[in-house]
């Protein structure tokens, strides 16, 4: 058995959550899949082995469409975390065919080309007001003023969330992705259990209203998607809408956040996207290969698989490491140096196979759309502190970013 356990990587030291990027190098080196001991699962440093494995039905988000916990050599959760484990298992990130197949269809019904499209106008003023609101005050925090409020105002503004409830969104959203971390503490499970708790409620009553009055946003949109006779259950409702909030600017905010301070740390790069605005549909993809936001992406082994030799047996989880995926020297050239112009860029950051993020044009189009902003209303912005980690390692992000617009 190769182990990983004697490496540099540690995601619960503050000083690798800093940088990983060396410690996934010595993975990388080291070989194709090494079991680590602190989380009980097999990481999977390369960029070949994660996209296949994306795709690789032997694997699953889930496997309670196959196995008991104990079939499967699993302990259930504890009962107390029960309300997040009903609405995180309803969503269709979390589940597999044929459930999967028939979620996923539904809400595509909804959450069509045409329905981002049409939030194209919405998105860009939104970009516009807020970074004239943080050049109005000569600067702020680039991750509260701008990179925040802007996905989640999106995603509200797409499921027909009531402006004075949107403030609400984001701490219930940070609650409960806490639980996406490796082995988290009780804390944060209570509190994730407690936000499953308020925004199932929330949603709840949300998608009663919503029945009586349809509209045109998402809500309305899920409760209408039938197909040959299928619609989804109300918690299947809920639990998406959650997952698209939760996916639909968590992602976004970390790669705002995370790609600005990149870019003031490669000036020459900064200066060429000052000067050809053309640049920014390859320096999003570049950015977010660069710094990646989901730096794991976790899989149950469903059935017996081989990596380079070893077994990987049933029961067993793995761990795809994105973040070092997106850093691999047989696919990327130079992978360490950020070039904003990188003519072939295939990241995984949106994931791959089934699973590929539904809502990657959105995320597309709101980074795009706040980058040109920036921009072009703060084209001398500039750093005015070096920006604290989140201690998170899943969820790449920053804690703030000062800023200053000239």
């Amino acid at each position: 058995m190769t182990a990983a356990s004697d490496l540099a990587f540690d995601p619960w030291d503050p000083a690798f959550v800093a940088d990983p990027y060396p410690a996934y190098a010595e993975l990388r080196a080291r070989g194709r899949v090494l079991y680590y001991e602190p989380s009980d699962q097999w990481l999977v440093p390369h960029h070949a082995d994660v996209s296949a494995l994306l795709r690789d039905r032997r694997l699953g988000r889930t496997y309670r469409h196959r196995f008991t916990h104990e079939d499967f050599g699993r302990t259930p959760p504890p009962p107390e975390h029960e309300p997040f484990h009903v609405l995180n298992d309803h969503g269709m990130l979390d589940l597999e065919p044929p459930d999967h197949t028939r979620i996923r269809r539904l809400v595509s019904k909804a959450f069509t080309p045409r329905t981002v499209e049409r939030l194209k106008p919405y998105v860009h003023r939104l970009a516009n007001e807020l970074v004239a609101a943080l050049v109005a005050q000569g600067g702020g925090d680039l991750l509260a003023d701008v990179a925040e409020p802007l996905p989640v105002a999106v995603i509200a503004e797409m499921l027909g969330i009531p402006e004075q409830d949107r403030d609400r969104l984001r701490p219930w959203s940070a609650d409960i992705c806490g639980m996406y971390e490796l082995n988290p503490p009780q804390e944060t499970a209570a509190k994730a259990v407690r936000a499953s708790v308020e925004f199932s409620q929330y949603l709840r009553e949300l998608i009663a209203i919503r029945r009586a009055e349809p509209g045109e946003d998402l809500i309305s949109g899920l409760i209408a998607a039938h197909d040959e006779g299928d619609r989804l259950t109300e918690q299947e409702m809920i639990s998406t809408a959650v997952l698209l909030l939760n996916a639909g600017h968590e992602a976004t905010v970390n790669a705002t956040a995370n790609g600005w301070w990149a870019l003031f740390r490669h000036p020459e790069q900064l200066a060429a996207l000052r000067a050809d605005h053309s640049l920014v549909p390859s320096a999003v993809e570049e950015l977010m290969r660069y710094d990646t936001p989901l730096q794991l992406f976790e899989r149950w082994v469903l059935d017996e698989i081989e990596i380079d030799g070893t077994t990987i047996p049933r029961g067993a989880e793995i761990a795809m490491l994105f973040g070092s995926a997106n850093h691999d020297p047989q696919v990327f050239t130079a992978p360490g140096r950020l070039d904003l112009a990188r003519p072939d860029n295939p990241h995984i950051s949106f994931s791959a196979g089934i699973h590929y993020c539904i809502g990657a044009p959105l995320a597309r189009m709101e980074l795009a759309a706040s980058m040109r902003a920036l921009l072009e209303q703060a084209p001398a912005l500039h750093l005015t502190a070096e920006p604290l980690r989140r201690p998170n390692f899943v969820m790449r992000g920053l804690q703030g970013l000062s800023v200053r617009v000239g």
